[in-house]
């Protein structure tokens, strides 16, 4: 029997706000533990939630950005549930009324691209964290996350395979970060993702059980656990066994997930209005005023990249992939008017190569956009060949020379100027012709082959530095071809 998987996420991201969602705690990384819970964290009696004006915001800005209805009147609910790390005993969250419902975000696929629909986004505050490592035969509480603002966006299960499940996960983490919401830092618990798995035979369009995998916070952890569960479940299936709705947690070193605890459901957690929160009031100027601060967003910026630069789609939407990418690219664009394709193939490839080489972010290139731009420059001017380009970017990368004409002081230094000038050219060609007869008379047979073998010794003999398109002309004019 044929199996379809499916796939919804949900995503919980942590809001870019310097205080927490319901006091004036700080939300820095890496405090010692316990330094960063205030009485309102932990609900002491007599303390009072206050929502934090910001974590709004920047709801509403997710919303805009993916075409979402902002529900102009939200209600904030307690979600009980006990947890050592869970010191209230209950999680403030939205429930019935979220503040953002809707909204598609686009991923692209090997089959092309795809819509997925986002069922809503909602606020909430984070639990505090269970700490194993540092304890024999206990667990130490830290609580300095408790209470910290998070995003949990929600899709619909619109996915059909791991590889697309990441794809989500990737748009979505370019998306937070490219407006401002999420520093994405995936080390930090910044951004991670719970995946709803579940198959049924192809051709049905009844759901499956599903199982949720909790807190995935790696793009090849989220591939490899979608993988494992769907091969599971599938096995047990067609053993005669039954999927039971439950949690369960990726181990990354045995490549397996396992049973955590039965999966709630709604009615478990006992929801109700928040009787310390009144119900979150949207109106219009607060959505226009946050509308107009935001940047141009990547769709609108891929499409823009096809028209005002000729860029055909694949390269458009990589280089939107990061809001960094494309402002580097843009910047070399610019510096050389007329060769926006040439910028682009350049960032994609031997710059991007170099980065992930070395695992650096577009930020860190030790070549800027001005260099490369300068670089560039010779290519189209003839100065240097498409080839002897490639070196000296590796010496412009690894610090050879500094400043916005690191390119011109490669190039004079290490004597990499191309030589144009035909009588010099018309002469290593007539060398190499006379030295490998045998060669030309296969040319001269019907071989193709040949030709590229002298044009080949002619640039040898040349040390890269002829024109390669003046070497073709005079070969082929030496040839008779």
């Amino acid at each position: 029997m044929k199996w379809e998987t499916v796939i919804g996420l949900e995503t919980h991201a942590q809001l870019s706000t310097a205080s927490k969602i319901f006091s004036g705690a700080a939300t820095a990384f890496g405090a010692a533990p316990n330094t960063q819970a205030s009485a309102v964290d932990i609900a002491l009696p007599g303390v009072l939630p206050v929502l934090n004006r910001g974590a709004v915001e920047r709801a509403i800005r997710f919303g805009l950005a993916v075409g979402a209805t902002i529900n102009r009147r939200s209600v904030f609910a307690r979600k009980n549930y006990f947890y050592p790390d869970l010191p209230k005993g209950y999680q403030i969250s939205q429930f019935e009324i979220p503040v953002v419902q809707g909204g598609t975000l686009t991923i692209a696929t090997a089959q092309g691209e795809k819509t997925v629909r986002l069922t809503r986004a909602h606020l909430e505050e984070d639990a505090g964290k269970s700490l194993h490592e540092d304890f024999h035969g206990m667990t130490g509480i830290d609580l300095n996350r408790a209470g910290t603002p998070l995003l949990e966006i929600v899709s619909e299960p619109d996915m059909r395979s791991a590889a697309e499940a990441v794809a989500y996960a990737k748009t979505l983490h370019a998306l937070v970060k490219w407006i401002g919401i999420c520093d994405g830092n995936m080390q930090e618990g910044s951004f991670r993702c719970d995946a709803n798995v579940s198959v049924r035979p192809a051709g049905e369009t009844k759901l499956g059980t599903r199982c949720e995998i909790k807190n995935l916070n790696s793009f090849r952890f989220l591939e490899q656990a979608i993988e494992f569960e769907v091969r599971r479940q599938i096995e047990l299936i067609e053993d005669g066994g039954k999927v039971v709705q439950e949690t369960r947690l990726y181990d990354p070193d045995k490549h397996q997930t396992r049973s955590m605890r039965s999966k709630e459901d709604a009615q478990d957690y006992r929801y109700f209005p928040d009787p310390d929160l009144p119900p979150l009031s949207i109106d219009d100027a607060w959505i226009d005023r946050v509308k107009s601060g935001l940047p141009e967003l990547p769709e609108a910026m891929k499409a823009r990249f096809e028209s005002q630069y000729g860029l055909p789609a694949y390269d458009a939407r990589t280089l939107t992939s990061s809001r960094e990418l494309a402002a580097y690219f843009e910047a070399t664009a610019a510096a050389i008017p007329g060769e926006a394709k040439m910028a682009a193939n350049w960032v994609l490839g031997e710059l991007s190569a170099a980065l992930n080489k070395v695992e650096r972010d577009i930020c860190d290139a030790p070549v800027s956009s001005v260099q490369l731009a300068g670089l560039l420059r010779r290519i189209q001017d003839g100065t240097i060949s498409g080839k002897i380009a490639k070196d000296v970017f590796d010496a412009i990368w690894a610090g050879e020379a500094t400043g916005d004409n690191a390119a011109d002081t490669i190039i004079a230094k290490k004597g990499l100027k191309q030589i144009s000038d035909s009588g010099a050219i018309e002469k290593i060609v007539d060398e190499v012709i006379a030295a490998n007869p045998a060669i030309v008379a296969e040319f001269r047979a019907g071989k193709e082959k040949a030709f590229n073998s002298l044009v080949g010794k002619a640039m040898a003999a040349s040390r890269g530095k002829a024109n390669p398109a003046q070497v073709n002309s005079i070969l082929k004019l030496k040839l008779g071809a």
